[in-house]
């Protein structure tokens, strides 16, 4: 039978600890940002609609041709 060493090193428990702390800190954010996917996928709620882009200032502003003349 192989015998391996069993001594853990006082820290270890605090690391274990804190590698589970922190994956379960990544998921709790992983899932607030993708809830409103999620329930979009599964149809709980309607998709949002993106708001239109603002319009590009039609002339006048600096650059335009009439400031050449």
């Amino acid at each position: 039978m192989l015998s391996l060493p069993a001594y853990l090193d006082a820290g270890t428990g605090s690391m274990l600890l804190q590698v589970l702390a922190g994956g379960l800190a990544a998921a709790a954010v992983a899932g607030r940002l993708f809830w409103n996917r999620i329930l979009t996928l599964l149809r709980i709620r309607k998709p949002q609609e993106e708001p239109a882009a603002p319009d590009a200032p039609a002339s006048g502003g600096p650059g335009s041709p009439r400031d050449a003349a």
